[in-house]
């Protein structure tokens, strides 16, 4: 058990959490050194620490903290966060992931209101809004992100909202119908890799459960653009991605990222190899010939990286090496 009030340890984000039975064997892969054009800015800059005192006062987490995102630094400095809301345990045990798992404290009635004073302070205009996976709760979280998206619009009512969610696992049309009374102004699940690979990056997720979230909510707002994103370097081959991003387009899917996966420690999943810029650049385009709207691909591109210069139709993640 873990104090209350300590952080997640290492070894819940990474050796406990990722106790599997399964184990991913790459065949004749040897694990390269990381490239010159994999690059990260340290969360140096007075404007970042700034931020983090800003968060701590507000008891608010990131995904960018928790999930040892590479971007951190350079996010941070720019003022811009993606918020992770419901604390920072999560019940999944996905080996990719850096957030920790554990049991989960109660929802804090807080939150929602901490959360719309920290973006009105950051003077954001446009937030991402995600969070660690409940299935302890009986909505799955739904209704604390739709109370989240209600009270930052009360107190910023000019900015925009993206939602990056969870699956709802096996309470998909629950969480929806309550989302659906305070929808956001982009819809984004993560489908992460292809379905060969999910019984060891995503236990406990289905493939097609989540394309069919994707394509539900955008039956029922047809016009909020939906988003999923894609990491590379776990064992996929292009042709699966391929197969995956016509899925999504079939699935109703509007706007795509695609991103290296990075190894956050000795216990995760290893990187079975870093993939070239040329070929994001090449994945990007494919995607955009095939009818997504909006698509950053590059090795740095997470599912939230510049998520406000995407949705203003700006190329992101484009890499010349």
């Amino acid at each position: 058990m873990r104090n209350e009030n300590s952080k997640p340890t290492r070894e819940q984000r990474g050796e406990l959490k990722t106790r599997f039975p399964i184990r991913v064997v790459y065949e004749n892969i040897s694990l390269p050194r990381k490239p010159v054009w994999i690059r990260a800015k340290a969360p140096t800059d007075p404007k970042a620490l700034n931020l983090k005192v800003l968060l701590r006062e507000h008891n608010l987490h990131t995904v960018c903290e928790e999930a040892a995102c590479p971007n951190l630094g350079e996010c941070f400095t720019h003022g811009t966060a993606t918020f992770m809301i419901m604390g920072d345990l999560c019940t999944r045990r996905c080996p990719f992931c850096d957030v920790a798992h554990g049991r989960p404290k109660p929802l804090d009635k807080n939150e929602p209101a901490n959360l719309a004073h920290a973006i009105q302070l950051m003077k954001l205009q446009y937030v991402v809004i995600t969070s660690v996976d409940r299935d302890d709760l009986k909505d799955g979280g739904a209704g604390h992100f739709a109370e989240c998206i209600r009270k930052v619009r009360a107190m910023v009512p000019a900015i925009t909202i993206e939602i990056l969610t969870p699956d709802f696992r096996k309470r998909a049309d629950i969480a929806l119908a309550i989302i659906q009374s305070s929808p956001p102004d982009v819809f984004n699940h993560n489908l992460e890799t292809v379905p060969r690979l999910y019984r060891y990056a995503r236990p406990g997720a289905v493939y097609e459960g989540s394309l069919e979230l994707i394509r539900h909510f955008k039956s029922q707002h047809p016009d909020v653009p939906t988003k999923s994103g894609l990491m590379l370097g776990l064992g996929e081959t292009i042709e699966e991605v391929k197969e995956v991003l016509n899925d999504l387009r079939a699935h109703d899917c509007d706007w795509l990222t695609i991103g290296q996966y990075l190894q956050p420690s000795r216990h995760h999943l290893p990187v079975g190899r870093f993939v070239h810029p040329d070929e994001f650049n090449k994945l990007g385009d494919y995607a955009r010939n095939i009818g997504f709207k909006n698509v950053a691909s590059g090795p740095m591109v997470r599912s939230s990286y510049h998520a406000d210069m995407q949705a203003q139709g700006e190329i992101v993640g484009r890499v010349a090496v």
